[in-house]
């Protein structure tokens, strides 16, 4: 499995449930890299996203502690829900047997708990320090390295690069 996530500085990735900063270039990368995939959303962070509703032309795997959860998946493509990591992986598992990459998604606790599970992370890197309220591990210092980079851009007055990290 793959993460895709947005940092600033200090590995933040969020306040409020909400992004940080509004990058019409990371939300384009972000599309390029998951269209087509599956992705893996906790509950909240889906619910953040427009309408509440799963992105159009992905297959979903959200996970909910509410075991009454539901969620009107798009035309098409698939919104499985699941209640333990154990039953997303099992999930996850039956996209890679297919060949089909798979992305966590978010929120910050399931970065967390599907961290270990993880061989590629795609990060925009911010240049800038916001007032983030949650945060993604910082995977230069747990070791792994940067495998591909992009030359750096600025977009509403805010420098960033895409990245890929790896384990090694």
């Amino acid at each position: 499995m793959n993460a895709i996530v947005a940092v600033d500085k200090k590995w933040g990735i969020g306040k409020n449930n909400d992004l940080l900063v509004h990058l019409p270039s990371d939300l384009n990368y972000y599309k390029e890299k998951t269209l087509g995939k599956c992705v893996i959303f906790g509950q909240r962070t889906l619910e953040s996203l427009p309408g509440s509703r799963p992105l159009p032309k992905r297959d979903h795997i959200v996970l909910s502690d509410d075991p009454d959860y539901t969620v009107e998946p798009r035309k098409g493509y698939a919104c499985d829900i699941c209640h333990t990591k154990e039953e997303v992986l099992a999930k996850a598992g039956e996209y890679q047997t297919r060949g089909e990459d798979v992305f966590v998604c978010g929120g910050a606790s399931i970065y967390e708990l599907f961290l270990d599970d993880c061989e590629g992370f795609y990060v925009t890197m911010i240049d800038h320090v916001f007032d983030a309220d949650r945060f993604f591990p910082n995977l230069e210092e747990m070791g792994l390295k940067t495998t591909w980079g992009s030359e750096p851009m600025e977009e509403n007055g805010y420098r960033f690069t895409f990245r890929k990290y790896e384990r090694v």
